[in-house]
């Protein structure tokens, strides 16, 4: 079976597309899934990877590429939840569950409108062995696109994300690194789309990233390590999903949930804190 697997890689064109994008998309997801569970953002995470629904939508009916309308109603609705919070006494959590189940309702009726339901099951859940040869190349672009921001703002990333009032303090501009992690993030998020869908992009942007945070003491050992959980759960999880015939996406999710759940119980880290848990 594994070698049947390696042999379609050598002979379909659609599967090396596959394995190309998944990785990619896991190296990308666990790196800003990182900052995202740092900073208890996992519920806005959730939230743009829902609110860029409608923006795919109107691409479509536009004829238009999907990734354009999937950006500008993703950063849309990072800066409306951001509004709300700071401009009301409502709570952040609550902010955005009002968003992205609007944005998600928007899109779903925006689907209905196009006439395609095909397309939307694709987008809800993804197809990760349908990727063209433009959607590989446009992840690759995206994925080198953030990374290289990461790199560059390593430092204010990180000082914003454990300390913002420090980083207040030093001058640094924590509303404008707040903003362009959440453009990553929906960046990131409209990349994932094609693997795993809108409905399962929030796992591969926590899951690997918890995992890595069970073992890691560092930032930058948490990336790297969050970034190879990524990769071998795209890796496996296409195997499962080309060689028993499932859903990939699903699949490469499940797999990310596996190491995590190995890991859970495993982690030095996790021993420790259940240790002086009991104590």
């Amino acid at each position: 079976m594994i070698m049947n697997f390696f042999a379609g890689i050598q002979e379909f064109h659609f599967l090396q597309n596959a394995l190309v994008t998944s990785i990619v998309i896991g190296i990308v997801s666990g790196a800003v899934g990182c900052f995202i569970i740092l900073r208890g953002m996992s519920l806005m995470g959730d939230a743009i990877s829902h609110a860029v629904l409608p923006g795919v939508a109107l691409s479509y009916l536009l004829g238009i590429n999907f990734f354009i309308g999937a950006i500008v109603f993703g950063l849309f609705a990072s800066v409306l939840i951001t509004y709300i919070k700071g401009n009301s006494i409502i709570k952040g959590d609550t902010a955005i569950g009002i968003t992205f189940s609007s944005f998600l309702a928007l899109g779903v009726i925006l689907i209905g409108v196009a006439n395609s339901s095909t397309d939307l099951f694709h987008i809800l859940f993804g197809n990760i062995l349908a990727v063209q040869d433009i959607d590989k190349w446009i992840t690759i672009a995206v994925a080198v696109l953030v990374l290289m921001v990461i790199v560059i703002f390593f430092k204010e990333l990180l000082i914003t994300s454990f300390d913002p009032l420090m980083a207040q303090a030093m001058g640094m501009n924590v509303s404008f690194f707040h903003y362009l992690l959440m453009v990553l993030l929906t960046l990131v998020s409209v990349t994932a789309m094609q693997s795993v869908g809108t409905i399962l992009i929030v796992a591969m942007l926590i899951t690997p990233a918890a995992t890595a945070y069970l073992y890691a003491n560092s930032l930058k050992v948490m990336l790297l390590l969050s970034s190879t959980i990524g990769v071998l759960s795209s890796f496996i999880g296409l195997f499962i999903g080309y060689s028993f015939n499932v859903a990939a996406g699903s699949s490469i999710v499940l797999t990310a949930a596996v190491f995590f759940g190995i890991s859970f119980f495993l982690s030095p880290k996790q021993r420790k804190a259940k240790r002086r848990g009991m104590q």
